[in-house]
């Protein structure tokens, strides 16, 4: 295991191809700068989110850790080999990424999930985090596309599937599309979206930190427009 400041490099074996790859994982303790609204993290010298997305050097097949680490179901993989083990993609391996490694790993991860069909609260948190990526870079552009698009995903999650994900409530979910709106100037969007969190007394007891969230967030907004 070799090891580069805020990351160390460790071997996996990718369920696509099934040969051994090289994986830059990063360490759990960097000093945090400060927290955006949709809860994008800024850390100091250093932005993990380049690392979020493993991508094999010998198939090109890129996803989160969860995906590589955990089964994948044999309809996707049939899906995901028949593209990758005959068009011989290959992904230089780099100990420090840069932007455009960073984007090329989202916007793969991004494309396998379209051919997989995969949910829409995946491809939301790809894109909300390439999202991060471009904000942290500076580039306004970029940054809105993803934004717009994780917004939409996070729609498409909201009246599709099954919340709890992982640690994620509907309500969060609801919060971040409001929060996103709010960044993009959609402010009738965002405020639509807050009404739900603050109108509900049932989130106002069982999850009294989102509630507060998106009150305080009702509140600068209405700042805002004076």
């Amino acid at each position: 295991m070799a090891e580069i400041g805020n990351t160390f490099i460790v071997e996996k074996i990718c369920p696509i191809c099934e040969q051994t790859f090289r994986v830059v994982k990063t360490r759990s303790r960097i000093p945090v700068i400060k927290r955006d609204e949709d809860a994008c993290t800024h850390y100091k010298d250093f932005n993990p989110y380049y690392y979020t997305v493993w991508v094999c050097e010998h198939c090109g097949f890129a996803a989160d850790e969860n995906t590589f680490t955990h089964k994948i179901p044999d309809r996707h993989l049939t899906i995901l080999r028949a593209v990758l083990l005959t068009k011989n993609i290959k992904v230089p391996f780099t100990e420090e990424r840069t932007l455009g490694n960073a984007s090329t790993a989202f916007r793969l991860a991004l494309k396998f999930q379209d051919l997989i069909h995969g949910k829409a609260s995946k491809k939301a948190k790809y894109a909300h985090q390439l999202a991060w990526i471009y904000r942290e870079a500076g580039d306004k552009d970029q940054e809105n596309e993803f934004l717009k698009k994780a917004a939409e995903f996070y729609e498409a999650a909201l009246a599709k599937e099954h919340f709890p994900i992982g640690e994620m409530t509907d309500n969060a979910v609801i919060y971040l599309v409001a929060a996103i709106y709010c960044l993009l100037g959609e402010r009738q969007k965002a405020t639509s979206y807050l009404s739900r969190l603050i109108g509900d007394k049932a989130v106002r007891e069982r999850e009294p930190r989102i509630f507060d969230k998106a009150r305080d967030l009702w509140g600068d907004i209405r700042a805002k427009k004076k």
